[in-house]
């Protein structure tokens, strides 16, 4: 599927990380969402309700990042992913993305990041 409805670099402060500093401390993380649907009846319609709300897919992600505590932003992203496959039915597949920019690495880089893809079915997986 081609048509995509992007959320990109939502910021949000929070306390994920192995470190104990990381929840003590907290920081800022950045999540990226990449929705995959079809859009046409949207396009065609005009109507909102043949689309996905973008406020409502960063609502999630600002939920689940500020209120739940995971060591791992790799479980981060999976709650996520699981949260919009699970409300919205017309998304086939979404990738979500973690930008970690103050991981405690001792060495100087722009951050460090993941990125999941789910889909419905395995086989809608890229």
């Amino acid at each position: 599927m081609a048509d995509r409805i992007l959320v990109h670099r939502l910021a949000v402060f929070a306390r994920h990380g192995v470190l104990p500093e990381e929840e003590r401390l907290g920081q800022r993380f950045y999540i990226s969402l990449d929705c995959r649907l079809d859009l046409s009846e949207a396009g065609r319609s005009d109507d909102v309700a043949a689309t996905v709300s973008y406020a409502d897919l960063a609502e999630i992600a600002l939920d689940i990042a500020t209120n739940r505590r995971f060591a791992l932003i790799e479980a981060l992203a999976e709650a996520i992913a699981q949260a919009c496959l699970a409300r919205f039915a017309r998304i086939e597949t979404l990738s979500v993305r973690i930008d970690k920019p103050s991981a405690p690495i001792p060495a100087v880089l722009d951050y460090a990041a993941i990125e999941i893809v789910r889909g419905r079915n395995p086989e809608q997986r890229p």
